[in-house]
């Protein structure tokens, strides 16, 4: 099973920008799907950003543009560039891999913390 590890986190200004990256132990090159989600504290994990084969793409109502999501097959990595952040995107955001579109064989990624805060 692939492993995902996500890096890019940290502390920003409202306003700021950060750009998060999914590296995956294996080739993502033949997954259906890749994405982002978050959970901020008391609240359900939700989705941000996905990306379905080499092109579609789908984004939570709250972050459609501010936020991108590109795939990199070659390096096996993806990548959310977040843009104009506000206190309340700060969370846990967590990498997403499906490998088909039977959404229960997903993997998770550990989560990296994202706080927006002066």
């Amino acid at each position: 099973q692939v492993q995902l590890v996500e890096s890019g986190g940290g502390l920003v200004q409202p306003g700021g920008s950060l750009t998060l990256a999914c590296v995956a132990s294996g080739s993502i090159a033949s997954f259906f799907a890749m994405g982002w989600h978050r959970q901020a504290p008391g609240k359900e994990r939700e989705l941000v950003a996905r990306i379905i084969g080499y092109g579609r793409t789908d984004f939570a109502d709250s972050m459609k543009g501010r936020v991108t999501i590109d795939r990199d097959n070659a390096k096996n990595t993806v990548y959310l560039q977040m843009n104009s952040l506000k206190p309340e995107d700060t969370a846990v955001y967590y990498c997403s891999a499906d490998p088909s579109p039977i959404l229960t064989l997903r993997v998770w990624g550990q989560g990296t913390q994202v706080t927006v805060s002066s």
